[in-house]
């Protein structure tokens, strides 16, 4: 399996527009962040975990040519913004593109993207997709791989993240259930949020999620969905455990 990190940043990237903090000022290219998504390879699969405002620029710079499914985690925009542009892989495909999330973002997006849901005289130019709701506590498949999705909270608001064979990806995560973390436990490769340094009211801040990855105990972790105030990639990365590691726009992990 391969994971191939498309974006790493919170909801408006690094760099921020018109922000002169200095990690938006870094010619680092590890500092420069677009919106947070993966893309996961296996056998004859290919999928990617949400699809924000970037997905369009991440499908062109990663060179991913197939897209099997796309699992949503939530509806906030910088996880749902670039759905229109999965119109290539629907007209290459000549297939609907499966999406799987809960009831309550399947809704959201029919309201926000109805044309790409029309089911009488729609648009011959729109994309075409087959919706698939995700259950807690029920695992689906993507070809003979079952995949189980782990019941989080973003503050207040639900999020699906999803446990792959060894590989868990989370991602605006606030709090988590015991009954969450024993799906999590023995996973090789564990990808959780860490926005930044001070507490945050519905994200991991850094020492929250170190706290997690201890618990959780897997071989490697890898940080995502990265603030600005967390700091340069290079200053932040010297203070991690020797299995953490901060990710960054275009990493490649193969499990």
């Amino acid at each position: 399996m391969q994971v191939y990190f498309l974006g790493t940043g919170t909801s408006q990237g690094i760099p921020v527009i018109g922000n002169d903090h200095p990690v938006c000022l870094s010619t680092d290219l590890k500092d420069k962040r677009l919106r947070v998504s993966v893309w996961v390879k296996w056998d004859n699969n290919s999928i990617v975990i949400d699809c924000g405002p970037d997905f369009r620029q991440q499908m062109l710079i990663s060179q991913c040519e197939k897209l099997d499914a796309i699992l949503f985690t939530h509806e906030h925009a910088d996880h749902t913004a670039g759905l229109d542009d999965i119109r290539p892989f629907f007209f290459k495909q000549k297939k609907d593109i499966p999406i799987y999330a809960h009831s309550r973002v399947i809704a959201n997006l029919k309201k926000r993207f109805d044309y790409i849901f029309e089911t009488e005289n729609k648009y011959p130019g729109a994309p075409g997709v087959e919706i698939l709701e995700v259950i807690n506590n029920h695992s689906f498949y993507i070809g003979k791989t079952p995949i189980l999705p782990i019941n989080v909270s973003h503050g207040n608001l639900q999020v699906f993240g999803y446990r792959i064979q060894d590989f868990v990806y989370l991602t605006d995560v606030k709090t988590v259930d015991l009954a969450e973390i024993e799906k999590i436990k023995g996973v090789k490769v564990l990808v959780v949020n860490a926005l930044r340094e001070e507490p945050h009211h519905s994200h991991f801040s850094l020492q929250d999620a170190l706290d997690f990855i201890h618990l959780v105990q897997p071989e490697k972790a890898y940080l995502t969905h990265i603030s600005h105030h967390l700091g340069f990639h290079e200053e932040v990365q010297k203070k991690l455990p020797s299995n953490v590691f901060l990710a960054y726009d275009n990493l490649k992990v193969t499990i």
